[in-house]
């Protein structure tokens, strides 16, 4: 019997490593991220869910690729983002941004502090944001 490849050499499963198994746990990760939200995402989901922004109608934590977006309206291919501290001036969000844009989505980011201070500021900004889409 001829001996076991060499690790990283042979052929794959279906469903084992590559892209079905990272796929899966970015699915599990982020179903997590949806029971556990932030005050923020808390705040802006309850503005954003059931179609209350008329026909827009939104997803929150949704695995696109290999990133997870915290809320998209697809039909307006909008990605709204929301931001702590730890976002500023993020090298990996400015590329994760051009993956995205490259993909023909549009992204609106917000600070947390803004929804939790001035949410119909927010609100406002949404709206013009899916607006833009339709011109």
């Amino acid at each position: 019997m001829p001996p076991s490849p060499l690790a990283g050499e042979g052929a794959r499963r279906a469903g084992e490593g590559g892209d079905a198994a990272k796929h899966e746990r970015l699915k599990t990760f982020a179903r997590s991220m949806r029971h556990a939200p932030t005050e923020a995402e808390r705040q802006l989901w309850l503005l954003l869910r059931n179609r209350r922004l008329v026909d827009f109608k939104f997803r929150r934590q949704v695995p696109i690729d290999h990133f997870i977006a915290d809320f998209v309206c697809f039909s307006a291919r909008l990605i709204v983002e929301l931001d702590g501290g730890q976002h500023a001036e993020s090298t990996y969000d400015t590329a994760r941004d051009a993956y995205l844009r490259a993909q023909g989505f549009r992204i609106l980011r917000i600070w947390n502090s803004d929804i939790l201070a001035r949410p119909d500021a927010v609100l406002d900004a949404v709206w013009a944001a899916l607006h833009e889409a339709q011109s």
